[in-house]
């Protein structure tokens, strides 16, 4: 349900010369962002699930996980998973693993994975999608609960994205242990180790994890996959069982740091961001990249410093859900007229301490032009020629940045390939900016 904001006319943009931009790519070694081709994909994956070959019986059905996110190539990794399960003998099937993520309902959660592409007809195999649990365990008395869909599977295979989490440091934050203790343990899963706030997330999640490996006897292993800054798979990976929410995943986090994009800039005046949404990330935008975590009780990130965030819009893939949004200073009603409160609140609700601050509504403009403007004149800089201002389509596509003249050195220094002459901020009449896709902004770059 979304509700209808009617935003002031502050006249922000009356008078004000926007800052000419030039746009550019940071570039990244091959060494520091390996990619595995699609094509490769399929050999790479039935590669790397040899181990479980022989451990896969005739007609065995296997739950293979899917989640929440927009990971790279996932409907091509999830299909070569489930082409390996029938090699084996086995019966594979999808279920969603996403905690209470498209609306806590089994319907939302099919949904949600079909637009990403996840549908029976691209992964080559049924995605059965249920909400119901058992618990099947306690870690320090607390409940730990699992999918009954995957339980009542004779073998379960965890596929997830390894990743720094948005909302806690620790050895392990986001991938398998993390898909196989909140993405299987639903709603009521996902918000029992969610109410122990960061302690939850940090300390109990990888435990609740070895529980559910130990307990149930079910999980195969896992298959991780590691995208590099361009947002491309850079890796992909089997962990044993043993190795789950332990030091074999582990190892890997801290591979998956080390490919992380980041912004060319340590400190902005104004950060434009196009836009935001749950495939983007579990917070819609990367609290990594923004250098902002807004969770009681954890220290923010002393890099990159941003004074003002402006979002302008949320994507499609996100039906709604616009959890993060309280990251950003300034919106746009557009953005603000597409949230559904209802998917936001409860899939902030579930999130317990982290959902507190970064569900609220920032300013709220009438248009892309008047909110940037608000935020260029709030940012404590009256000097437009040291405005610090940067723009970029979304966290994920940080390498692809435009930025105001005063940051070119600073630019080239972070091996941003830098276009020719800067350019005028593309409003048309309704105010809106106009987006640059990937292929231009590439092209500008070169």
């Amino acid at each position: 349900m979304a509700v209808t904001v009617f935003p002031p006319e502050l006249g922000a943009d009356v008078g004000l010369e926007f800052p000419l931009l030039y746009a550019g790519q940071r570039i990244y070694t091959p060494d520091e962002a390996p990619e595995v081709p699609i094509e490769e994909i399929p050999a790479r994956v039935r590669a790397e699930l040899q181990p479980i070959m022989d451990r896969v019986a005739l007609d065995d059905r296997v739950a293979i996980t899917a989640g929440s996110r927009g990971v790279a190539n996932m409907p091509a990794i999830l299909r070569a998973c489930g082409d390996a399960i029938r090699e084996a003998g086995g019966d594979p099937f999808i279920v969603p693993a996403m905690g209470s993520h498209g609306g806590a309902t089994a319907e939302g959660q099919r949904d949600l994975l079909a637009s990403y592409g996840i549908t029976r007809e691209t992964v080559g195999m049924p995605v059965v999608s249920s909400m119901d649990v058992q618990q099947i365990g306690a870690v320090d008395e607390v409940p730990v609960y699992t999918s009954t869909t995957a339980l009542e599977a004779d073998h379960v295979l965890l596929v997830n994205r390894v990743k720094p989490h948005t909302d806690f440091r620790g050895k392990i934050e986001s991938g398998l242990a993390k898909i196989c203790a909140i993405g299987l343990g639903k709603q009521l899963g996902a918000q029992t180790i969610h109410s122990y706030g960061t302690r939850g997330l940090a300390e109990l999640m990888p435990r609740a994890a070895r529980c559910v490996v130990e307990k149930t006897g079910k999980i195969i292993g896992g298959l991780a996959i590691l995208e590099n800054a361009y947002d491309k798979t850079a890796r992909v990976e089997f962990v044993e069982p043993e190795g789950i929410g332990a030091e074999g995943e582990e190892a890997l986090q801290a591979r998956a740091k080390d490919l992380m994009c980041s912004l060319p800039f340590e400190a902005l005046d104004v950060l434009i961001v196009d836009e935001m949404g749950k495939n983007i990330s579990g917070t819609g935008m990367d609290t990594n990249i923004l250098g902002r975590m807004f969770v009681p009780g954890v220290l923010e990130p002393d890099h990159p410093r941003i004074t003002a965030i402006v979002v302008l819009n949320l994507t499609e893939e996100s039906h709604g859900n616009a959890i993060g949004i309280g990251l950003a200073d300034v919106t746009t009603e557009r953005l603000a007229s597409r949230i559904d409160w209802q998917a936001t609140y409860m899939n902030s609700y579930t999130s317990g301490i982290s959902g507190l601050l970064r569900s609220r509504l920032p300013c709220v403009l009438p248009n892309d032009r008047a909110a940037i403007a608000t935020a260029i004149r709030m940012c404590g800089q009256p000097d437009l020629g040291k405005l610090r201002l940067a723009r970029i389509k979304n966290t994920l596509l940080a390498a692809q940045v435009e930025f105001s003249q005063i940051l070119r050195d600073e630019a080239r220094a972070a091996n941003v390939q830098v276009a020719g002459a800067p350019r005028p901020m593309p409003f048309d009449a309704a105010g809106r900016l106009r987006v640059v896709s990937s292929l231009e902004r590439t092209a500008l770059a070169r």
